[in-house]
């Protein structure tokens, strides 16, 4: 029997449903993958998700498996490679925004000694689950984040871009009631 998933999760896509019923929506608390999934999440900006899960080893490779201490030591060489790496989204703002934000994420690791100190900070370190079917863009907690880390120097960090990272991450458990990955 086929189990129940959010609408989203296309059933035909065996990325979509081993993304949806293995990662999201689970809590995150390894800095590295938060990282990676603040970076993914950027790049998703004006694409489906779909086509940065198939390219996500591509980016895993590109970026030094996500590791924001090397991404912040890339110079103009760098960038230059990536801008000609046929296996991901090869838009510059994208790619000098990664290399940006990894100075900043590598700042908040040193003033709240990680990064998932900081981000979960904002909930008290509980996740926020919601009892609803709404589909949301954003709240006045991705508005609260999303302006921190600009204010800090990050880009491509918006509210809709950082709501759906909290979503990746499990900050905000946003599975359908319907779904089996909703909390009982």
């Amino acid at each position: 029997m086929e189990q129940t998933r959010c609408r989203w999760a296309d059933p035909a896509s065996e990325l979509y449903t081993a993304y949806h019923d293995q990662e999201w929506g689970r809590p995150e608390h390894n800095d590295q993958k938060l990282y990676e999934m603040l970076i993914l999440e950027g790049f998703q900006a004006g694409l489906s998700w779909l086509t940065i899960l198939k390219k996500r080893e591509a980016f895993r490779r590109a970026f030094d498996n996500f590791d924001p201490a090397t991404v912040a030591g890339y110079g103009t060489e760098k960038t230059e490679a990536l801008m000609s790496d046929p296996g991901i989204v090869r838009n510059r703002r994208k790619i000098e925004a990664a290399v940006q934000n990894a100075k900043v994420f590598l700042a908040i690791q040193k003033e709240f000694g990680s990064f998932d100190s900081y981000l979960w900070g904002f909930t008290g370190g509980q996740v926020i689950r919601n009892t609803d079917d709404l589909v949301r863009a954003s709240t006045p907690l991705s508005d609260r984040i999303s302006a921190d880390l600009r204010r800090r120097g990050m880009k491509f960090v918006g509210t809709v871009i950082v709501y759906s990272f909290l979503q990746a991450v499990g900050v905000v458990n946003d599975h359908e009631t319907t779904c089996w990955c909703y909390p009982t």
